[in-house]
C-alpha cells in the first residue's frame, strides 16, 4: 500500500504538470484532474459491493495494474505525438474507474485486523503512511519532469504501480465474516442508502467534500503560483507538497497517542477554520517563505484532523457494510476534489487570488457544517 501510495501522489502532481508542459492549458488540466476523480467516486458504490462479497487483495491488483497500464499508455502516446485532449481525458477517466477499491479496500480492513483500542494508533500510521508518501512522491514527481521530461515521468509511476502489484501478489486474505448478498447493483443501492441515512457518513461526507475542494483548487493553485509568480520548476512544486506532508507526518504522529473520543468534533472542526487562516499567506503575490510557512502548517493541521475522521467513521460504521460504507463514505468525502480542480482550472488561469478565496469560504463552509451536521455521539 505504501508503495502505492507514493506512486498515487505523484500522479496528481505529474499529470498537471504533463498538461501545462505539453498542452500549456490550465483549464485541460482542472479537466484533467476532474477526470482523474469523478468516474472513480461515481463507481464507489458498485466497488463498495464488491469489496463486501470478494476478496479485498485481488481487488486492489486489478487497481493497482490498470493505473499501471494507463500510465504507461498515455506515456507512449504523447511520446509518438498521438495523444489529443480528448484521448487524454478518457484515458484518465478510465483509469480512475477502479481507485475505490485499493483505497476503500485497503482501509476497510484496518479495523477487521486491529483491536478497538489501538484504532486511533493505527489510522495514525495510517495516516503517516499517506502524508509520508506526499514528502517523497510529488518532488519525486517533479524532479523526474524537469529532467527526463513529462512523459518519461509517468512511465516511471507506472512502474512504481507494477512494484506495488508485485509486492501485493500472493497476501493472504482476511476473514471479514458475512458478506453482502443480492444483485450486484442492489447491494450498491443498499450501500448507498446506509452510508446517507447514516447520519455521522452523512455528516462527514457533507463537510469534508466541502473541505476536499481546497485539495483540488491547492492541485491547480500551487503549480501555477509556483511556475508563474515564483518562477520555479516543477522541482519547486513538488517540494512544497513534500513540505506539506512532512507537517502532516509530524502532527499524526503525535495526534495518533490521543484518545479521540468526545474530542471528535474540535479535532474536525477547529483545523478548518485554522485553514481558511492559514490560505490568507498566500494572498496577494505571496513569496516563497509565506507559501511554504502555509503549507507546513497546512498539514500539521491536517494529521488529527484525518485521524478523528477516520476513527469517528470507524466506531459508527456496522462490520458488515465496511466495504461497502467505506468506499461510498470515502468518495463522498473526496467529491469535492474534482470540483476544486475543475474550477480552478478555469478561475486561477485568471485570477490566482480568486481561487484562493474559494479555498478560504470551502474551509469555513465545511467547518460549520462539521459542527452542526455530525453528531455529537
Amino acid at each position: 500500500m505504501q508503495i502505492a501510495r507514493i506512486a498515487q501522489s505523484m500522479v496528481n502532481v505529474a499529470m498537471v504538470l504533463f498538461t501545462l508542459t505539453v498542452y500549456g492549458s490550465a483549464p485541460l488540466a482542472g479537466l484533467v484532474g476532474v477526470a482523474l476523480a469523478l468516474p472513480g467516486i461515481l463507481f464507489s458504490p458498485v466497488a463498495g459491493a464488491l469489496l463486501d462479497r470478494h476478496g479485498r487483495m485481488r481487488l486492489v491488483l486489478i487497481d493497482y495494474s490498470l493505473a499501471a497500464a494507463s500510465l504507461g499508455l498515455i506515456a507512449c502516446l504523447a511520446s509518438i505525438d498521438r495523444l489529443p485532449a480528448w484521448l487524454l481525458l478518457s484515458i484518465a477517466a478510465v483509469s480512475s474507474l477502479t481507485s475505490p477499491l485499493s483505497t476503500a479496500g485497503l482501509r476497510s480492513l484496518f479495523p477487521v485486523l486491529v483491536p478497538k483500542p489501538l484504532w486511533e494508533r493505527v489510522n495514525a500510521a495510517d495516516s503517516v503512511g499517506y502524508v509520508l508518501a506526499t514528502v517523497v512522491g510529488p518532488p519525486l514527481a517533479g524532479v523526474i519532469v524537469q529532467v527526463w521530461g513529462p512523459a518519461p515521468a509517468l512511465a516511471f509511476i507506472g512502474a512504481v504501480f507494477v512494484a506495488a502489484a508485485v509486492v501485493m501478489a500472493g497476501l493472504p486474505e482476511p476473514q471479514l465474516g458475512s458478506m453482502s448478498t443480492g444483485g450486484l447493483l442492489q447491494a450498491a443501492r443498499a450501500g448507498l442508502a446506509y452510508t446517507w441515512h447514516n447520519r455521522t457518513l452523512r455528516g462527514l461526507g457533507l463537510s469534508f467534500s466541502v473541505l476536499n475542494i481546497v485539495w483540488g483548487v491547492n492541485a491547480i493553485v500551487i503549480p501555477l503560483l509556483v511556475l508563474e509568480r515564483l518562477h520555479g520548476g516543477p522541482a519547486l512544486v513538488g517540494l512544497l507538497f513534500a513540505a506539506q506532508g512532512i507537517g502532516g507526518v509530524i502532527s499524526s504522529m503525535l495526534a495518533g497517542r490521543l484518545d479521540t473520543r468526545g474530542r471528535e468534533h474540535r479535532m474536525i472542526v477547529y483545523p478548518m477554520l485554522g485553514s481558511a487562516v492559514l490560505l490568507l499567506l498566500l494572498l496577494p503575490d505571496a513569496g516563497l517563505i509565506p507559501v511554504l510557512v502555509a503549507l507546513i502548517l497546512f498539514g500539521v493541521l491536517n494529521g488529527p484532523m484525518d485521524i478523528a475522521m477516520f476513527t469517528l467513521r470507524q466506531r459508527r460504521t456496522a462490520p458488515a457494510w465496511m466495504g461497502r460504507a467505506f468506499a461510498v463514505s470515502m468518495s463522498f468525502n473526496f467529491l469535492g476534489f474534482p470540483i476544486g480542480t475543475g474550477v480552478a482550472g478555469v478561475i486561477a488561469s485568471g485570477s490566482l487570488d480568486w481561487a484562493i478565496l474559494i479555498e478560504i469560504g470551502a474551509c469555513l463552509v465545511a467547518a460549520v457544517a462539521a459542527q452542526f451536521l455530525i453528531p455529537w455521539d
